[in-house]
């Protein structure tokens, strides 16, 4: 499910770090279950590749109005 907007403005900068070292790793598990072929949502790493994003832009806009 992906992250909702209003969901990331509420996360603070240490769980928009934990949160994209979860899926990270969440999305190597994914690979790897590609690689053996026991993956069973197709687009499932798509999904989480967008989550990654939407966390790394909130977390640059966060610091470029720090500054």
């Amino acid at each position: 499910m992906p992250i909702k907007k209003e969901e990331l403005h509420k996360m603070s900068d240490a769980e928009i770090a934990e949160e994209s070292a979860r899926l990270r790793s969440r999305l190597y598990e994914l690979r790897q279950q590609a690689v053996t072929e026991k993956l069973e949502n197709n687009r499932e790493p798509g999904n989480i590749r967008k989550d990654i994003a939407r966390l790394l832009t909130e977390k640059r806009s966060r610091e470029l109005t720090k500054a």
